[in-house]
């Protein structure tokens, strides 16, 4: 009697889970029972701790660095790590960067290298998972990780804004081209996060106070990945073309926005 193939765990890639929202949303993709591509840039080590922690869950974790200034090569990452987990189910663009830089004060330079990792490494990313998952027949997930600065500006981050706004757009193109196949697609707009990107690596979000969000405090990175599992996962089968903002309620501050803010004025009429 022959035996049939085992088929491929359902899988998922994320890039930039080496630490913060990628690391978090690694694992809970994992407890849900996902094999994990892990993609890092310049900290091997953690990438490397990101694995163990998804093998800790018992499930498979595959490492690869990706530099997504080097486009379009760099996207060939994604399709390795398809290969090495045998299918992709979900697409997770995280990896980003950003500038603090007077936008008088930026070059060509500053916006393109921002532009390539916010906005063409997660355009050319989502075409390699969206072609495989096309092939495999069944679906899938693609979630772009955005900011609220995909909704609202913010004085010195220009290109970040730009790029961040475009991948909202983007997302909503995809959403419209891809559903026909099955795959669907969704932001997820964090504010801020207590991640090493804002300098709050090793820091409890709980004992942060922030005045000018209305929840107080700044998010945990295992929030935004909370909701991230859920557009990866078979409740949100309905759910596309949607950017879900995890931001403590900021950008329903309007003009009186601002995680600077060191007073509770804005709370009184």
């Amino acid at each position: 009697m022959t035996s049939q193939p085992v088929p491929a765990a359902r899988a998922a890639v994320i890039t930039g889970s080496d630490s913060g929202i990628g690391r978090a949303t690694a694992v809970r993709l994992a407890e849900a029972g996902m094999d994990i591509g892990i993609t890092w840039h310049t900290d091997e080590e953690g990438a490397r701790a990101t694995a163990e922690e998804v093998r800790a869950k018992g499930r498979r974790a595959e490492v690869a660095q990706v530099d997504l200034t080097r486009l379009p090569e760099a996207a060939d990452t994604v399709d390795g790590l398809c290969e090495r987990l045998g299918r992709i189910d979900v697409l997770v663009n995280n990896a980003g960067t950003g500038t603090a830089t007077p936008y008088l004060d930026l070059g060509l330079d500053d916006l393109r290298h921002v532009l390539d990792v916010d906005l063409a490494g997660p355009f050319l990313c989502g075409q390699r998972a969206a072609r495989r998952m096309i092939r495999q027949g069944d679906g899938g997930r693609i979630v772009n990780v955005t900011s609220v600065h995909e909704h609202q500006p913010r004085v010195g981050a220009a290109p970040y804004c730009a790029a961040k706004g475009g991948l909202g757009l983007l997302t909503q193109v995809m959403a419209l081209e891809l559903a026909e196949h099955g795959i669907t697609v969704n932001a997820v707009a964090p504010g801020e996060i207590a991640t090493p990107m804002t300098g709050q690596e090793d820091t409890d979000p709980h004992t942060e106070r922030r005045p000018g969000v209305p929840l107080g405090r700044p998010g945990d990175a295992r929030e935004v990945a909370a909701v991230i599992a859920f557009l990866a996962g078979p409740d949100a089968s309905y759910v596309t073309g949607a950017s879900w903002a995890v931001d403590g309620g900021m950008l329903r501050m309007g003009p009186q926005a601002g995680s600077h803010l060191t007073g509770d004025d804005w709370r009184r009429p």
